[in-house]
């Protein structure tokens, strides 16, 4: 199993691996910072209402503009800052929740163990739209009148992105606590998880002090993992119109708003290929970063 220890080395090997690792750390990095930084970088009237509707990519808009001629680049980076923040903090609560659930399963065992694997292969079962809908439709509206009531309206406008991060990290967490507990599994029979029992050591700090620790590789490279998947369900979501609605934009609601733009007539390419080539490129950066940290991660591997 990989130890805290080992990571500064691991970050070294993963380095070490190729340009396609390279570019992916470059990728995540430039995409990131320009979310972060871009649309304060560019000028106010990026994104203000112009008459310079559809306008096609030129030194002024480089990524052109849309139907009420706000520049597109200003609008694909708040996308993506939109959708990395949902996918980090949904990757987040199903980091905390299976990583919790799969610690607990798999060091009880028994009946314990079968019921709470049992309950986790019933929510496996429920179509994961039906639950989004289900969560959105319920308590959209409850949050909204609970935000005016608070004296926060400016939060309004947010709830639906609130809600969104919150059941995408309640159903990622399925698998993340699976994987958990079956490293548990194999690691509690170890000889220095029987030591700690044999001196007493509450089970708390076994859980926290010994296996949790040398399950941070197996659980990072999840992580890593998750985000991509929560950033593609959002996407999904918002392009069916379910997900981020107006003023805000996710990349999923840009190509929404794209693929309505597009017919035999007249075709406004940029206003898909743009948030297209952005989040598939993001993704694919952070599939391949996955990929690597599993590999370095794996104690099999030799380096």
């Amino acid at each position: 199993m990989t130890k805290p220890s080992d990571f500064p080395n691991a970050w070294q090997r993963l380095w070490a691996r190729g340009n396609t690792v390279r570019v992916s750390l470059a990728v995540v990095a430039l995409v990131a910072l320009a979310a972060v930084f871009g649309p304060m970088l560019l000028p106010p009237s990026a994104a203000e209402v112009s008459a310079a509707q559809f306008a096609a990519p030129s030194w002024a808009h480089p990524f052109g503009t849309d139907l009420h001629g706000q520049d597109m680049l200003y609008r694909v980076l708040s996308g993506a800052r939109v959708s990395l923040a949902v996918g980090i903090a949904g990757a987040l609560i199903a980091f905390f929740i299976g990583t919790a659930y799969g610690l607990v399963s798999g060091y009880a065992g028994g009946k314990t163990d079968g019921a709470m694997m049992r309950f986790v292969e019933i929510l496996y079962a429920v179509p994961r739209l039906i639950i989004l809908l289900i969560a959105i439709n319920a308590f959209d509206a409850r949050m909204k009148t609970w935000l005016l009531d608070a004296g926060v309206p400016g939060l309004v406008n947010y709830s639906r992105i609130v809600i969104l991060v919150l059941s995408l990290g309640l159903i990622e967490w399925l698998t993340m606590a699976r994987i958990v507990r079956g490293q548990v599994l194999a690691l509690k029979s170890r000889q220095f998880v029987l030591a700690a029992r044999s001196l007493g050591q509450s089970h708390w700090k076994i859980l926290t002090r010994h296996l949790l620790p040398n399950l941070l590789g197996v659980v990072i490279v999840y992580l890593t993992l998750t985000v991509p998947a929560v950033i593609l369900d959002e996407s999904f979501l918002s392009f069916l119109g379910l997900g981020i609605q107006a003023p805000q934009a996710s990349w999923g609601s840009l190509l929404a708003d794209g693929a309505q733009a597009i017919n035999p007539v007249k075709s406004y390419w940029w206003l898909l290929v743009f948030p297209a080539v952005t989040m598939s490129a993001t993704l694919l950066a952070l599939n391949f970063l996955g990929d690597a940290l599993r590999d370095v991660l794996d104690p099999r591997e030799k380096h």
